[in-house]
């Protein structure tokens, strides 16, 4: 009986210990947790710079509000509470070695990244551009990849330049790099080859951006490219009208023709100013997918003490 007795003595231990632990942990530890939280304070206020080509200078918004800088310290403001200042550092038609030169050689530029709370680039739509240019409206698509690839590995060296050189002026800000998209594709979504140049692109861009981290890729590609087409019936209706436009076939003079049109584009999120860059709605949809990375990433919002 003395036996049974201790045996149950152990048992009744044991589950005090057990019920203790669970004592602790739901409600000792989630004090413990909220003393860790409690030491993120917010800041009063943020320092957003903005450093790119046509997409940060805000090119195509027609409302000029500054396309997705200006957008963008609204949505963080009413989010937080706090103070954003922007600084808008974006050149129309620059490529990634241009931005770099500009980093590199201007005072203003330099000090404004220093001084950054956020980071936010839009980089490699120019790059890729020179080259498709160059050979878009050749006959062979195999001709276009191989100069794509050729000009990929350049591109990645620059890149890599350029958020080197960012890195070195601020170690320790989060960045945030949007992908490019394809302008063109709601007039041709038979020509594949731009999208999968535009695809490899952004893939080379998320590859470099994951080596300076905090850094987080923001692909606009899908949304801007396919604008209001977004399920698979809407593209094989376009597909199909456009088959009988240009016999899904591109051409310089057809590209020339779009981009000349001054009141229509078929993408509801592309300006009707050159066709191009996105309008203030296309803005609006690059700032909805920027701002959903940063609170997901938001700890430049905040202090510790």
């Amino acid at each position: 009986m003395r036996k049974k007795n201790w045996r149950w003595l152990l048992v009744g231990v044991a589950l005090l210990a057990i019920l203790g632990g669970s004592t602790w942990y739901f409600h000792e530890r989630p004090s413990l947790v909220a003393n860790q939280e409690q030491q993120r304070i917010l800041k009063k206020k943020i320092l957003l710079v903005a450093l790119g080509d046509s997409l940060t200078h805000g090119q195509g918004d027609e409302k000029d509000q500054g396309g997705y800088v200006g957008q963008i310290k609204t949505r963080l403001e009413d989010k937080y509470g706090n103070q954003v200042t922007t600084e808008n550092f974006g050149v129309t038609g620059d490529r990634s070695d241009q931005i770099k030169a500009r980093l590199d050689s201007q005072k203003e530029i330099q000090t404004g990244i220093r001084s950054a709370d956020v980071i936010v680039m839009t980089v490699g739509g120019n790059d890729l551009m020179q080259t498709l240019e160059k050979t878009a409206f050749s006959d062979s698509s195999s001709t276009v990849e191989k100069a794509v690839d050729a000009a990929g590995k350049t591109y990645q060296l620059k890149l890599t330049a350029l958020l080197k050189d960012v890195r070195k002026y601020n170690p320790n800000a989060q960045i945030f790099v949007f992908s490019i998209y394809n302008p063109f594709y709601t007039y041709f979504p038979n020509v594949t080859v731009i999208s999968k140049a535009v695809a490899k692109w952004n893939q080379l861009t998320k590859q470099v951006v994951a080596k300076y981290q905090p850094a987080t890729f923001v692909d606009v590609d899908y949304l801007l490219s396919y604008g209001q087409y977004t399920t698979r019936e809407k593209r094989q209706q376009l597909a199909a009208q456009a088959q009988k436009t240009n016999d899904g076939q591109i051409s310089q003079a057809s590209v020339l023709a779009i981009m000349n049109n001054k009141d229509h584009n078929l993408n509801e999120y592309i300006s009707t100013t050159d066709n191009f860059h996105p309008n203030h709605l296309g803005y609006t949809k690059m700032t909805d997918k920027l701002f959903n990375a940063m609170v997901h990433n938001n700890s430049f919002e905040y202090q510790t003490r």
